[in-house]
């Protein structure tokens, strides 16, 4: 995975996720949706076959790239959680 910001201002961020799909942008949407400076949350891709999500976020004036980087924490949390549960099903 790589991310390449594209814009960059005090309330917001615009960056591509390369290498990934739906999966990571649609539950790092639905995770900033959480945060209540979050005023928007939102990706898209272009095209298919090029795959890459273009991932916006706006703030109410918080940081966005921290903003970014606790809902990846909450999700690597989520992740950790789902894991564990995995591991009693055998």
């Amino acid at each position: 995975m790589e991310v390449v910001i594209v814009e960059e201002s005090k309330n917001k961020l615009i960056f591509d996720i390369k290498g990934e799909t739906n999966t990571l942008t649609g539950a790092l949407k639905k995770e900033l949706w959480n945060d209540e400076h979050v005023k928007t949350s939102g990706y898209h891709i272009d095209h298919p076959l090029i795959n890459v999500p273009r991932f916006i976020v706006e703030t109410d004036g918080a940081d966005p790239r921290k903003t970014v980087k606790s809902a990846l924490k909450r999700l690597d949390k989520v992740a950790e959680k789902l894991k564990e549960q995995a591991k009693l099903l055998k």
